[in-house]
C-alpha cells in the first residue's frame, strides 16, 4: 500500500530527483513550454502551479519561498512580474500537457507542458434546427436550370462614370 506516498521516483535518488525538478521548473517559467516524458511532465505540473499560486501572492516571503526552488533570479522576477499576473482571476489549472507520441530512441512517452493562455470568449453558438435532407429524384433534379448567361458592360457607360483626365476641363 501507498499511503501518503505522493509522487513518483523516476528510478533516481531523492537528491537527483529534487534537482532535476528544479532545473525543469526553471526551464520551464523561462521558455514557458518545454517537452519531455509524460510522466516527468504530470509530475512538474504539480510544481510549476505551486509556483504561479506563490506569484500571484505576490509578498515578499512568497517571493522568497519561490527563489529557493526556481535556480534563476531573473526567472523568479519574470514568473512575479509577467506569468503569474496572467492568472490572477484563474483559480487553478495553469499548465497543460500535450501528448506527442512516443521517443524514437527509447519508445519513451513524450509530452508537452505548457502555460495556458488565456482563451478568447465568444459566444455561444445558437442552437441550429436540424432538418431531414430529402433525397433530390429524378425529376427534381431534371427543374435546375442553368444560371443566365452574364450581358456584357457597355463601353459608353464606363467612359461616362470615369474620372476626367487631369488636364481636361469639365464642362456640363
Amino acid at each position: 500500500m501507498r499511503h501518503n506516498n505522493a509522487g513518483k521516483r523516476l528510478g533516481r535518488t531523492t537528491s537527483h530527483r529534487i534537482a532535476m525538478y528544479r532545473n525543469m521548473v526553471t526551464s520551464f517559467f523561462n521558455h514557458e513550454r518545454i517537452t519531455t516524458t509524460d510522466v516527468k511532465a504530470k509530475e512538474l505540473r504539480s510544481i510549476a502551479e505551486k509556483m504561479i499560486t506563490l506569484g500571484k501572492r505576490g509578498d515578499l516571503h512568497a517571493m522568497r519561498q519561490a527563489a529557493s526552488y526556481i535556480r534563476d533570479k531573473k526567472v523568479v522576477t519574470k514568473l512575479f512580474t509577467t506569468i503569474a499576473p496572467r492568472y490572477t482571476e484563474r483559480a487553478g489549472g495553469y499548465t497543460r500537457v500535450i501528448k506527442l507520441g512516443i521517443r524514437s530512441g527509447d519508445n519513451a512517452p513524450v509530452s508537452i507542458i505548457e502555460l495556458v493562455e488565456e482563451e478568447v470568449k465568444t459566444p455561444k453558438a445558437s442552437k441550429k434546427k436540424t432538418s431531414v435532407k430529402k433525397p433530390i429524384t429524378q425529376l427534381q433534379s431534371a427543374k435546375v436550370e442553368e444560371p443566365s448567361a452574364i450581358t456584357p458592360v457597355d463601353a459608353t457607360s464606363v467612359t461616362e462614370t470615369a474620372a476626367p483626365a487631369e488636364g481636361s476641363v469639365e464642362s456640363n
